[in-house]
């Protein structure tokens, strides 16, 4: 099988990893809430621009970034990294929800996977010099695992992908078929994302899509949520 990274891909990717991603909307249950999202066009609306407009710039290319950090075993490079993740996570439920499941990921990986750079930045970690969010983790992982790089954004983007999705047919709320429609619609932009975010300058890294940060901001004030960010 030459697809060796295959398991570990579909591990480190899989939707369903008890790290606590379902319960996090990152913004779309105030969408939902003030009535933008409403159907399944404007649902699809919402996850294509969160992808082009704010995955891209952010967590996917702070992904690639930890990727390659990752490969020269570079722990210096994640915490900076980790420390600029931080200061452009504007809205406090977006930037704890990027810790709490970036920490998750290591506890379950670690288990089985005891790598040493990664044992470092546990240490880094517990003494307050690194943040552990979700995409720096995940790139850490999916390049320790030997999994290449264009794969590892692919299935980065396609996680993501899913989480809106699901989130959309249950806070709409949509037909399970929407959302399945929605998922196999956006497949070649899954794919044209992930060959351009190896390419983003490194002046256009932490783009910020304000509306987004402004609607997650909001979330922390809903009257009633089921979400927690």
């Amino acid at each position: 099988m030459q697809s060796y990274f295959l398991g570990a891909l579909l591990h480190l990717s899989d939707p369903t990893l008890p790290i606590g991603g379902y319960t996090h909307s990152n913004g779309l249950e105030t969408y939902v809430q003030e009535g933008i999202v409403n159907n399944a066009v404007t649902a699809k609306a919402f996850v294509v621009n969160m992808l082009q407009q704010n995955i891209l710039y952010n967590d996917a290319a702070f992904m690639v970034s930890a990727y390659r950090a990752a490969a020269q075993q570079d722990l210096p490079e994640l915490q900076r990294l980790s420390g600029e993740c931080t200061a452009l996570k504007s809205p406090m439920e977006i930037r704890q929800a990027s810790i709490k499941l970036g920490l998750r990921l290591i506890k379950i990986f670690k288990r089985q996977q005891p790598f040493e750079l990664v044992t470092q930045f546990e240490r880094a970690i517990r003494e307050k010099e690194a943040d552990p969010h979700y995409c720096i983790v995940f790139g850490c992982y999916a390049r320790l695992l030997d999994i290449p790089l264009p794969e590892a954004l692919f299935a980065f983007y396609y996680n993501a992908a899913v989480g809106m999705i699901t989130n959309s047919v249950k806070l709409v709320p949509l037909g399970q078929l929407d959302g399945q429609d929605i998922l196999f619609q956006i497949q070649p932009l899954l794919k044209e994302l992930s060959e351009t975010t190896v390419d983003i300058p490194d002046e256009m890294l932490g783009l910020c899509a304000v509306a987004f940060d402004i609607r997650c901001m909001r979330h922390e004030r809903l009257y009633s949520r089921l979400y927690m960010s």
